[in-house]
């Protein structure tokens, strides 16, 4: 099941998440410093900005899987299976 803030992220142009990423590891850095110092009312908030960089960035890398050629799926799959046998 897909979340709002995932369905808003599908709709969001490259450079506007990449703007959304930057402007959100901020806000997550902000907090953790301020958690440190004096405490947040709901640490909760630092769960969820963490989860959704997480969400910002995994839009990110299937925008650029979905880019590759055949040739650098093909390269990338033969990446993934030697490092299965590891």
């Amino acid at each position: 099941m897909a979340t709002n803030k995932y369905q808003e992220l599908v709709k969001f142009s490259d450079e506007d998440l990449a703007t959304e990423l930057q402007v959100t590891q901020r806000e997550y850095q902000r907090m953790q410093f301020d958690q440190a110092l004096k405490g947040l009312e709901s640490p909760i908030k630092l769960r969820e900005i963490r989860r959704d960089i997480a969400r910002i960035k995994t839009e990110v890398r299937r925008r650029e899987l979905s880019g590759l050629s055949n040739a650098d799926i093909a390269s990338r799959d033969k990446i993934v299976q030697r490092r299965r046998k590891s």
